[in-house]
Parts: structure tokens; C-alpha cells; sequence
């Protein structure tokens, strides 16, 4: 009996030299989010521009992470701006809110009126863009975003076209 009191408090005391906790076998390279919505720019060139919007998000540090969007609005007399941009984000995390701020380098593409000659001009330009926003966690799943952006494009018609954008829309989370 003494034999087995004594192999048990062995084993007990021994314990506390085994880690017990099992280390990670699977981690996610980071968050990503894809998602869709609605956007409105206050162009320098004619009216306001409607249409729609969609963008990824790509989160591989805990503030810091990776955007991609692309625009497209137009107005009533089928001028168009066409955007395509990539860069980085910086967010925070409270509570349902995420708040971010973001800089962006990409590619604008601008439908022009028809001309007198009847063919109309359509041209691309470099551009860079910086802007704030927020998501807010409606599921774990789903987030619901409102966005605004400024644009600054390059050597526009021998000025540049520097429009203000605002986004809304949703996005899905994987998980």
C-alpha cells in the first residue's frame, strides 16, 4: 500500500514539469473579407457619378493589413470613371466597430463626352487615393461598411481629376 501512496504522489508532483498545453496545429495566414456596395462620386468633371463598388480586405497582422477596390460610376450622359486600386490599411478593433484609414495606388479609366468628330475618348490614368472608414460586425460573418475616399488622378486631361467617393455596403468574413 505504502508503495502505491507513494508512486501516486510521485506522478501527482510530476505534473507540474509536463506542459500541458498542446501547441497550435493549424493558424490562418490572416482575415479576409470580400464584399460589394453602393458608391456615389463628387467628380470634377460633370455631375455626380452613381454605381457600385467591390473590394477585398486582407488583414495579416493585428492592425495592419492589405485592400483592394474597384469603382465604377456614371452619370446620366454615360461618362464613366473606372478605378482599380491596391494598398495598405491600418484598422482598430472596438467592440462591433473597425474603425480604418487607408492609402491606395492604382489605375483610373475615364469615358469622355463624344467628341464633334462622333467618337469618344476613352483614357487611363495612374492615381493614388487616401481614405477613412468603418465596418461594423453585424454577424461574425458580416460586416456592413461606410467608406469615404479622395482620388488624385495623374496628368488628367493636362490637369488631374481629384474626386471624393463614398461607399456603402457589406461584405462576408471567412472564417
Amino acid at each position: 500500500m505504502l508503495t502505491k501512496v507513494v508512486i501516486f504522489l510521485g506522478l501527482l508532483g510530476a505534473t507540474s514539469m509536463l506542459s500541458a498545453q498542446a501547441t497550435p496545429t493549424a493558424t490562418r495566414a490572416g482575415a479576409l473579407k470580400i464584399g460589394g456596395g453602393f458608391s456615389t462620386a463628387d467628380s470634377d468633371y460633370g455631375n455626380r457619378f452613381n454605381g457600385g463598388a467591390a473590394y477585398f480586405d486582407f488583414d495579416f497582422l493585428p492592425h495592419i493589413g492589405l485592400t483592394g477596390e474597384f469603382h465604377f460610376v456614371k452619370d446620366q450622359n454615360d461618362l464613366y470613371e473606372k478605378t482599380y486600386e491596391i494598398g495598405g490599411r491600418y484598422f482598430r478593433e472596438y467592440r462591433r466597430f473597425v474603425p480604418y484609414g487607408k492609402v491606395l495606388y492604382g489605375r483610373g479609366v475615364f469615358n469622355f463626352p463624344v467628341n464633334p468628330d462622333g467618337f469618344r475618348a476613352n483614357l487611363a490614368y495612374n492615381l493614388i487615393a487616401a481614405g477613412v472608414g468603418t465596418d461594423y460586425k453585424l454577424k461574425p460573418y458580416l460586416y456592413l461598411r461606410a467608406d469615404w475616399e479622395y482620388q488624385q488622378w495623374f496628368d488628367f486631361a493636362g490637369s488631374s481629376l481629384t474626386p471624393n467617393i463614398i461607399t456603402v455596403g457589406a461584405a462576408y468574413h471567412f472564417r
